[in-house]
This record gives structure tokens, C-alpha cells and sequence, in this order.
């Protein structure tokens, strides 16, 4: 999705094991990421608070901003967005111990999680039959993967739209093909959407971009660590 300018970051937690490096990075964030981390109880949340907070000034930097100096806004469901700078878009997510940035040109949407045992109750409850079905044709680990997988593309297209839970899960519906191309069928808009997917190690993440109506784009994400 080279035309949209997508940019994905990563971070583990296990960057932050020595304190001293944990507090510099702490010290560098603006102050209300600052508050927003010593709101948690525990130092694993706190450590995953900073975790988006680094990855968020790392993809702001690209646009020669810090996210110490930028003014955060929330839309009505609480998407965060940059009111001064409209043409940047990001979105931030993390489970376990991993951190997630998206930024793009477009309105974006993603969601990581580490890979647990499947609920095949909870699929059966709030996913649509066919996405149901999808999983529960699998066992094991594979039943596992197909359920965070189906999981995580549904927390990208929500997060996207803005909407967040207010959004039925099974408002909207998830197909693959037999290449697993990733194809969604919804009604909540006339936007068009592209899905790109990542794996590190046992986490699955997944990134939802709203297209520019009538383009065509290739398959192309630039993925940067900060290991990099």
C-alpha cells in the first residue's frame, strides 16, 4: 500500500529490562503520555504505555514532528488524531508485551495480539456464520491462529472507521481466498478498505487503511523496528 504511505513500527517491552533506559525514554514523552503511564498499576502496562508513546514520536519524526510537541485530539469514540497536521493519520495498539504504530496518508486502523487458545463460544456469538465456520474448520494452533486472525482484522476495521464498539462485530464480514487474500463486505460506508498482515512470532497484527476512491494500489508496506 505504497500509495498510501504506511509506515508500521514495532517495539517489544524487553527494550525497556534496564530501568535507567526505561526512564530516559519515560522522560522524553510528552506530559500527558507521561500521566497517561503512571495511571496504571502495573509496570508491564507501563512499560506497553511508553512502548506506544516511543513509537509514536518514532513515526512522527518522519514528518519532522515529536510527540512531545504535538496536540492530541479525540474523535467522538475516542480515535486519536493530529488536528494541527490533517495529513498525518496514525493509530496504536498493543497485547502482551508488543507495541504497534500505524501512520498512513489515509484514514488508518490497526490491532496486534498475542496468540492464545481460540473461543470458539465467543466466535460463535459475536462473528458472523461464515467467519465462524472459517475458524472451526481448523484445530489446534491452527484454530488458534484463524481466530486472532479474524479477531484482529475486526479491531483494525473498527478502529479505522472511528467507531470502535459502537460497531457490531458482526456488521461486517471477513473473506479470504484461497491466495488469503483478505476481502471485507460491509454496509457502514462506501469507503473502500486494504488489509495487510503481520506475525512476530506469537503475535498476529493486522493494519486497515481506507483507499482513495478509484485507486489502485500495490501490496507494499515499509515495517521499521526500533531495533533497526
Amino acid at each position: 500500500m505504497e500509495e498510501h504511505g504506511l509506515k508500521v513500527y514495532t517495539l517489544h517491552t524487553d527494550e525497556f529490562s534496564k530501568e535507567a533506559y526505561f526512564k530516559e525514554c519515560y522522560s522524553s514523552l510528552s506530559a500527558y503520555r507521561r500521566e497517561k503511564t503512571d495511571s496504571y498499576r502495573f509496570l508491564a502496562d507501563k512499560k506497553l504505555s511508553v512502548g506506544a508513546g516511543i513509537l509514536l514520536d518514532k513515526g512522527l519524526q518522519e514528518y519532522g514532528l515529536r510527540e512531545a510537541n504535538v496536540r492530541i485530539a479525540y474523535g467522538e469514540n475516542g480515535k486519536p488524531y493530529l488536528p494541527d497536521y490533517p495529513q498525518i493519520h496514525y493509530n496504536l495498539a498493543h497485547s502482551g508485551k508488543m507495541a504497534l504504530a500505524a501512520f498512513a496518508q489515509t484514514e488508518v486502523g490497526c490491532d496486534i495480539e498475542e496468540i492464545k487458545t481460540a473461543s470458539l463460544k465467543l466466535a460463535r456469538r459475536f462473528f458472523c456464520p461464515k467467519e465462524y465456520e472459517y475458524i472451526a474448520q481448523f484445530a489446534g494452533c491452527k484454530q488458534d491462529y484463524a481466530f486472532y486472525r479474524i479477531w484482529t482484522l475486526k479491531e483494525s476495521f473498527l478502529k479505522v472507521t472511528g467507531m470502535g464498539m459502537r460497531l457490531s462485530l458482526d456488521a461486517f464480514e471477513f473473506t479470504f481466498s484461497q491466495e488469503g487474500k483478505v476481502s471485507i463486505l460491509q454496509n457502514h460506508n462506501q469507503e473502500q478498505y486494504e488489509f495487510t498482515e503481520y506475525d512476530f512470532g506469537v503475535y498476529h497484527a493486522a493494519i486497515c487503511v481506507q483507499k482513495t476512491r478509484g485507486s489502485h494500489s500495490e501490496n507494499f508496506v515499509q515495517t521499521n523496528s526500533l531495533r533497526e
